[in-house]
């Protein structure tokens, strides 16, 4: 289910077979995301804090970059990083709880 969830949110999101339309691909995300699945949770993250589909929220968009990033993610982990440096400070309270790659 997680792998046909992300499929139509890249759909919905790309438009791509569709009509392009984000708040339906934050929909599929979101399922995938709450199966685990990595990338979606990324692109959830990714959805929240650019406010496509769905209200922008910086808070959201961190819950869902941590998700993603405690599972290797590189890209969420990159995010987290730039928004805690641009002044995002505040929202990152409690850091993720990553652990190191050697």
């Amino acid at each position: 289910m997680s792998k046909r969830s992300i499929t139509l949110g890249n759909m919905y999101n790309e438009g791509k077979g569709v009509k392009q339309d984000f708040t339906e691909a934050v929909l599929w995300f979101r399922k995938a995301a709450e199966q685990g699945d990595v990338k979606a949770q990324h692109n959830l993250g990714t959805m929240y804090n650019e406010g496509k589909g769905a209200k922008q929220d910086f808070t959201d968009a961190v819950l869902w970059f941590c998700k993603a990033a405690e599972q290797g993610d590189v890209k969420a982990q990159h995010n987290l990083g730039t928004m805690y440096n641009e002044s995002k400070r505040s929202i990152i309270s409690a850091p993720c709880t990553m652990k190191a790659r050697v």
